[in-house]
């Protein structure tokens, strides 16, 4: 039995990550992908941990070649999704998180449709500058840009198959676990899940 794609999509600053941080140490069966990115590793981030840091001139080869699933420019850096991981830990039965833009999920649909789309939004403009400005990390005309990307992103979230408002986080973590367990027992994969149970409570 394949595992579940589950793409995850926000603004920046809308908490995607420490949403997904949360929900995997209450799901520890849910495996982040790691992708591919030319931009500079942060204070705290791991190379093969958080991302495969490399060049631009590594990344480019790998587009030549073909090897990404998904692969986008955002904010003058390129992100990518390596295909071949994908397939293989979704075919290992592993439920796998893509954390990526929606134009990466619109890439990504392309070859598996059946991926489940989630997006989140942050409960205001106020608290989204808030939060971008609070990581300390931008400076003023940074935290602008992001914001101004922030309204085009979030004019996609129709394109999803689920919506979170990350307003308060508990909250919106407990929607999101939900998402997940609703998602295991869907017919298809319950039957597939039980089917030894199924036939033998079946039986005359």
């Amino acid at each position: 039995m394949n595992g579940t794609l589950y793409i995850f999509a926000a603004p920046s600053g809308a908490g995607k990550t420490s949403l997904i941080k949360a929900l995997r140490e209450r799901r520890p069966e849910l495996v982040l992908s790691i992708s591919h990115t030319t931009r500079a590793m942060r204070p705290g981030e791991e190379c093969g941990l958080h991302y495969h840091f490399v060049e631009k001139r590594a990344f480019v080869e790998m587009i030549n070649q073909t090897a990404f699933l998904e692969h986008a420019e955002v904010f003058g850096n390129f992100y990518g999704t390596s295909e071949a991981a994908v397939r293989e830990q979704l075919q290992q039965g592993v439920d796998l998180i893509l954390e990526i833009d929606w134009q990466g999920a619109q890439q990504v649909r392309q070859s598996f449709p059946e991926a489940v789309g989630i997006f989140i939004l942050p409960p205001d403009r106020e608290t989204l500058r808030q939060r971008l400005s609070d990581r300390g990390q931008d400076d003023a005309a940074v935290i602008q840009g992001r914001m101004d990307q922030a309204v085009s992103e979030m004019s996609h979230y129709g394109e999803f198959d689920y919506l979170v408002i990350n307003d308060d986080f508990d909250t919106a973590l407990v929607e999101l676990e939900a998402i997940i367990v609703s998602q295991r027992l869907l017919l298809a994969s319950q039957s597939q899940r039980h089917e030894v149970r199924i036939r033998q409570l079946l039986q005359g």
